[in-house]
């Protein structure tokens, strides 16, 4: 077991297939010890109907917690040894139900002295042990039934790589992917205007000697995001907009287009501002279901800059 303590506990998954490997082959041992002809993986269906009510696939399967087509697989098989074979009186006729041939119930009550054994044996193995295996063993399922090993690992993945995720300020040699990302996004469903060619070709001009701000989201020293914070002076409502939130789509569950409108809507308050305004479409569902949960709300009327604007969205700052 050297390998599995290098390891440690990212392999548990394997190490707990070696040790079921290891108590299967043990289980088709000890049928044959006690002349039971069953083969361990048949057990839980075999098990299940130890009680002579015919049940169906289905049933069994719910009961067991294998899937449908397992447990067929495993009643074919056992409808072949000759140890179960299908009823006609199910009520459904889109369902078969399986019961215990009279060979089945012969083997049944074989086994009920097998299992009083063995369940001796497990409790010996138990009383060797400092760890309750059996209630460890419903421990984990409860917790893997609760949230999966997936949903976990996914959710470490996730937050390791948001961690790897800066939020710069605009710098000269981030210029082309300010443009690029904001070109794509649009092209995707729009055209590009004239005022869009005029911001992007040239931020410097037409945001930062404006006051404005323009960050810059890096992944691992690549930029992958962007976003401004555009004065509105002369405006009676709004001191700021929010705009040209864009993230590279290659890049995704990482929380880029919040930590840059965070960075925006931090920017905007350390400046003084009250209010800040944005404008989008409603074509672009999870930037729109960003900016509400950011506390973004809807205006009534909205009067668009861009021929693709259908929304327009204001943020109280204090």
């Amino acid at each position: 077991m050297d390998f599995y303590e290098r390891t440690g506990k990212m392999a548990i998954g394997s190490r707990l297939r070696v040790l079921s490997e290891t108590l299967t082959r043990d289980a088709a041992d000890i049928y044959g010890l006690y002349g039971v002809g069953i083969k361990p993986k048949w057990f839980p269906v075999f098990y299940s109907l130890v009680d002579e009510r015919p049940k169906s696939v289905t049933s069994i399967a719910k009961e067991i917690g294998q899937s449908h087509p397992s447990v067929s697989t495993i009643v074919k098989e056992m409808t072949k040894s000759g140890i179960v074979t299908e009823v006609d009186d199910c009520p459904d006729r889109r369902c078969t139900l399986i019961t215990l041939t009279e060979y089945g119930k012969e083997l049944s009550q074989d086994l009920i002295v097998q299992l009083r054994d063995v369940e001796r044996a497990v409790e010996q193995v138990s009383s060797e042990c400092d760890t309750d295996l059996w209630a460890a063993i419903a421990d984990w399922e409860n917790a893997l039934g609760r949230k999966s090993m997936f949903e976990r690992v996914r959710e470490i993945k996730e937050r390791r790589e948001q961690s790897e995720v800066e939020i710069v300020e605009y710098q000269p040699q981030y210029k082309n992917a300010f443009y690029e990302f904001n070109r794509r996004w649009i092209e995707m469903y729009w055209e590009l205007e004239p005022h869009d060619i005029e911001v992007l070709e040239n931020p410097e001009k037409h945001i930062l000697e404006k006051g404005g701000h323009i960050f810059v989201a890096l992944y691992k020293g690549t930029p992958v995001g962007v976003c401004a914070l555009c004065p509105m002076p002369g405006n009676s409502v709004y001191d700021f907009e929010l705009a040209k939130l864009a993230v590279n789509d290659s890049i995704q569950r990482k929380g880029i287009g919040r930590r840059l409108c965070e960075a925006v809507i931090c920017k905007a308050r350390e400046e003084g501002g009250k209010m800040l305004f944005l404008e989008s479409n409603t074509r672009l569902k999870p930037a729109i279901a960003l900016y509400r949960k950011l506390g973004f709300k809807e205006l009534p009327e909205y009067h668009p800059a861009y021929a693709r604007g259908d929304i327009q969205m204001e943020l109280s700052l204090i």
